[in-house]
């Protein structure tokens, strides 16, 4: 298999548990990390043989900031969802969500969810 990864996607949503999250709303940044078989991609040099990041890039912002949830893993989850069904080269992906201006009373540089989902399980 092979890896494309794209990094820092950066997104606003109104996602959180508290009620000012859902109202005012933040950053999010997201790395998608992607496994496919690129050999026939490797041969052609075509961008139908392969799986197109910029595509992706755009299901992905779509996903996640289609609707508010109250919990990041939910996001991430609808978001996996509609990346895998639109790329099928895709056979697994992991999705970490930041979350670096979580509202907590303790100073942190970011929050992460990271979830990995493959294609048939």
């Amino acid at each position: 298999m092979d890896n494309i990864t794209i990094e820092g996607l950066e997104l606003f949503a109104y996602h959180g548990v508290l009620e000012t999250e859902r109202q005012h709303g933040q950053v999010f940044l997201l790395d998608l990390a992607m496994e496919a078989d690129l050999s026939a991609a490797c041969g052609s040099d075509n961008l139908n043989d392969t799986v197109d990041y910029s595509g992706v890039i755009g299901c992905a912002a779509a996903a996640f900031t289609a609707q508010p949830c109250r919990l990041i893993e939910h996001a991430a989850q609808r978001t996996a969802q509609a990346v895998l069904a639109k790329f099928p080269r895709i056979h697994k992906l992991t999705l970490r969500v930041h979350k670096p201006d979580a509202p907590l009373k303790y100073v942190i540089s970011d929050i992460i969810l990271e979830i990995e989902r493959v294609r048939g399980e």
